[in-house]
């Protein structure tokens, strides 16, 4: 992909099956124009979502605004494969309540502990370093309450979903996650915000619902056969390698 490409979709996405655009402001680098462009026709709706965002000039982020739009992000990959710095304070600072991602599970660990731990610290970060270079009137620090919202009904905002799902609400599916909090690694429990976005890991999630079935239960996944699914990912790995003529070396 070019490097100031933005990748576009005008259809419906399928995931969502309603009618919402996905477009991925990859690297703008030179500039915003092609999104720009995308606006000026008359392309962009409510409700469509705007992927990584990073490198968007001040036009950009009034017109996502403007537009309706929803933003989706993912600061541990965009950090690992140059996308640039993540833009979350960039859509607070423009009245855009970001949504979190994990992109894909190819490269970093894909839990949403490890995204949202990453998001909290940077944001915290760069704060603390404009703070320390003299800067007065810093936005507000986020709170590990804002990240769990940004994880949940914000990413069902997102993909348009937030009338089934993101909240535990009366008529929603019931899509639950439960966790244990009296193991050694959050022990003793303070605050119930704090302890699943600072110290929580996935070894920590014991049951899982979805759409009110059990899908994980007591530590355990129901209804995979997991061993199967740990041979086929060796195999289509296996597999990749043989086509690229690849050799994986496992301690380099």
């Amino acid at each position: 992909m070019p490097s100031s490409a933005v990748e576009h979709a005008l259809a419906p996405s399928s995931a969502t099956a309603c009618r919402t655009t996905s477009i991925a402001c990859w690297r703008c680098i030179t500039s915003s124009d092609p999104l720009l462009a995308l606006g000026r026709a008359g392309l962009l709706r409510p409700g469509d979502e705007y992927i990584h965002c990073t490198h968007l000039n001040e036009e950009a982020w009034r017109l996502i605004r403007d537009t309706g739009g929803h933003t989706s992000h993912s600061p541990p990959l965009e950090m690992a494969m140059a996308h640039g710095m993540p833009s979350i304070q960039e859509a607070l600072d423009h009245g855009v309540r970001p949504s979190l991602s994990s992109d894909h599970g190819a490269t970093l660990a894909q839990d949403f502990f490890t995204v949202m731990r990453s998001t909290f610290t940077l944001q915290h970060l760069q704060l603390f370093q404009r703070a320390f270079n003299g800067e007065q009137n810093l936005p507000p620090r986020l709170s590990p309450r804002d990240m769990l919202e940004f994880a949940t009904i914000e990413g069902a905002r997102c993909a348009l979903l937030d009338r089934k799902v993101g909240t535990l609400t009366p008529g929603k599916e019931a899509d639950i996650v439960m966790l244990q909090a009296d193991r050694p690694n959050v022990w003793p429990l303070n605050n119930a915000p704090g302890v699943v976005v600072n110290l929580m890991n996935p070894s920590n999630v014991e049951n899982v619902f979805i759409a009110g079935k059990v899908k994980k239960w007591r530590g355990s996944l129901v209804g995979i056969d997991v061993a199967r699914v740990l041979r086929l990912a060796e195999e289509a790995r296996d597999a990749v390698l043989r086509r690229a003529d690849f050799k994986m070396n496992l301690l380099g």
